[in-house]
């Protein structure tokens, strides 16, 4: 079975945050990996997928993905 890429997982975590953060610690273990092996520095979500798109819940959501060792950032919507 092949590797899933960022993009994959990222779009896996949007799915997680919108069944109530369901396996949400996962996927971001799962991001990290990939991250490492695409050689990226940093995660970018899309504000309007998320379920929560205002400065409290982007911030806490870098916060959280921060802690667990992800840099996200938030791409022009």
């Amino acid at each position: 079975m092949s590797e899933a890429t960022v993009e994959d997982i990222t779009n896996r975590i949007y799915e997680s945050l919108k069944a109530d953060n369901l396996d949400l610690d996962i996927h971001i273990a799962d991001l990290k990996a990939a991250l490492k092996r695409e050689d990226l520095k940093e995660a970018v979500f899309d504000p309007a997928r998320l379920a929560q798109n205002n400065r409290s819940g982007r911030k806490l959501m870098q916060a959280y993905f921060r802690q667990r060792g992800v840099s996200v950032k938030y791409s022009a919507s």
